[in-house]
């Protein structure tokens, strides 16, 4: 099994599973990745390998920890419902209310499974627009773009913030806490790497990711 592999009977995602952007530079990077990771050092995964573009390496990542967040909620599907988890918080300090800024401009609260199909659908909707997203090789990206990058990370932390409270002993029972915790040790690696997300944004789960910066 790979290191970001799951059970068999676990590879059900929770939206499909997006591809990396296309051409041969996308391909490359996404070999990269999986090599890298592949020796286990993940403080080396995640840097910017010598003479690469950062917004092409941006937009491969994002893509890749897209697709991790999905197959781990995927598996908690059965268990997280809006009657199991009325709202999307992580502890009794932190709930998130939904927005996208245009479908949904007020934030409104919701359900965490409603919140989270809110999120990745607004994530794929980044992900499909060429002018985010460029799928061809030298096309230009937005001068916008690590914002995006960083409000689809900042999310995407919310959903390990609200598993790791809501849902860790179901991880544990289902023995996928290992795999669990080194996908998120992953992403706190990178973001830190990028500075993608605020601190204050990782308070409710600081302890954790102190002990992955060993700060």
């Amino acid at each position: 099994m790979s290191l970001f592999g799951l059970a068999n009977r676990n590879q059900k995602t929770f939206r499909p599973k997006k591809n990396a952007p296309s051409g041969s530079k996308g391909a490359q990077l996404k070999k990269h990745i999986d090599a890298t990771l592949g020796s286990g050092n993940l403080r080396e995964a995640v840097r910017l390998p010598p003479g690469e573009d950062l917004h092409e390496w941006l937009a491969v990542n994002t893509v890749d920890f897209f697709n991790q967040v999905n197959i781990l909620y995927g598996t908690l599907t059965e268990f997280c419902t809006p009657s199991s988890c009325p709202t999307m918080s992580a502890g009794p300090k932190y709930e998130y209310r939904w927005a996208d800024g245009v479908n949904i401009k007020k934030p409104i609260e919701v359900s965490a499974p409603k919140y989270v199909d809110y999120l990745m659908g607004w994530i794929e909707t980044q992900l499909d627009d060429e002018s985010i997203f460029p799928q061809n090789l030298g096309a230009p990206f937005p001068s916008n773009f690590q914002d995006v990058v960083k409000t689809i990370f900042k999310r995407l932390f919310r959903v390990y913030a609200h598993i790791y409270h809501s849902h860790f002993q179901k991880i544990i029972s289902l023995k996928e806490e290992a795999h669990m915790n080194t996908c998120f040790k992953h992403f706190v690696l990178f973001t830190w790497e990028f500075r993608l997300i605020d601190k204050a944004e990782l308070a409710p789960l600081y302890e954790l990711v102190e002990s992955i910066l060993q700060l």
